[in-house]
């Protein structure tokens, strides 16, 4: 299995692609993933550490590098949902522009959003944290119990109003994927569906399996497991996030890998959260890629050490 860094941990930092490759390289990665914040000018310095030989990169996210004049990280800057053609053919265009340029950096992977359903959920974050807070205060067992009960109904009757707005917006989805599929293909790039954390984001995860089957192409679509987005949906009751992963080892592709506190914050470093290690690691596979796609925040010492962690996981595997 190919261990790489996301270089959303630090592309936000460097002017100059070639020191943030180094930077990545001297961690002890040999593989990176090119994330979706690197900026145009950061791509000569990223072809010229490539051409030294310095790492090599397993993956991009789209889209990357970014359209001209966007300076942050915009995965869902242009959605194939979008009711507009103008947007969903932007989408395409630049989707077009990430299998090239993944090609042309030599990685066999792109990692995908599929947009979102577009309507308003008002309030809906803080009344389920609410829920959820009162759930696993410090409350007693009875008013925790009736939390859970509450919070579970409240997500329940979210999702029933979402399946029944959700036909026309994943008709867009699948047909825009469609588009995609030959000239992945001919680039020889697989497309690897994310799963996502945001509660209006498509697919459903209950859908994923679904969806890959009827975009068919096993050889051009897969699955993308991000353990952080799975922890967060298995604390709003949304998912459970070992059944996540069994209902979708068919079409496995890899793994974005992340720890999630237990205040529910993402991209921390392994094995400081919440999330069940080992339980992840029964489901890696000999072909997957690991990503490590860590917080900006996060020191390199944290990067380090969660690349060590991974490591012993895959040693414990092994043995």
């Amino acid at each position: 299995m190919k261990i790489a860094l996301s270089s959303c941990w630090n592309s936000h930092r460097h002017e100059d692609g070639y020191v943030m490759v180094t930077e990545m390289a001297d961690l002890g990665f040999e593989h990176i993933e090119l994330s979706h914040g690197i900026r145009i000018g950061l791509v000569p310095g990223v072809l010229k550490a490539l051409e030294e030989g310095i790492v090599r990169v397993a993956s991009v996210h789209n889209f990357c590098p970014l359209p001209t004049g966007v300076m942050g990280a915009a995965p869902n800057l242009y959605e194939p949902t979008a009711r507009g053609k103008q947007e969903q053919d932007l989408w395409y265009r630049h989707t077009l522009k990430t299998l090239d340029f993944g090609a042309r950096v030599g990685a066999d992977l792109m990692v995908i959003h599929s947009g979102s359903m577009r309507f308003a959920l008002r309030d809906f974050d803080k009344k389920l944290d609410r829920l959820l807070e009162a759930a696993e205060g410090d409350a007693g067992d009875e008013e925790k119990t009736e939390a859970k009960a509450k919070a579970a109904a409240f997500v329940e009757k979210t999702l029933a109003k979402f399946r029944k707005r959700m036909k026309a917006p994943r008709r867009r989805l699948v047909e825009n994927f469609r588009r995609i599929a030959a000239p992945a293909r001919e680039r020889g790039i697989r497309v690897a569906v994310e799963n996502r954390e945001g509660f209006v984001e498509l697919p459903l995860d209950e859908d994923m399996p679904l969806l890959l089957q009827e975009l068919e192409e096993p050889d051009v679509f897969g699955y993308w497991h991000d353990a952080g987005h799975a922890q967060l949906k298995e604390r709003m009751g949304i998912v459970k996030h070992a059944a996540l992963l069994e209902g979708n080892r068919a079409r496995q592709f890899g793994f974005h890998l992340h720890d999630v506190s237990e205040e529910g914050r993402d991209h921390q470093p392994l094995g400081s959260g919440v999330i069940d290690w080992d339980m992840v690691a029964s489901f890696f596979r000999e072909n997957d890629l690991l990503v490590l796609e860590m917080s900006p925040r996060q020191r390199s010492s944290s990067i380090a050490e969660s690349r060590e962690f991974l490591q012993k996981l895959l040693a414990a595997k092994s043995a």
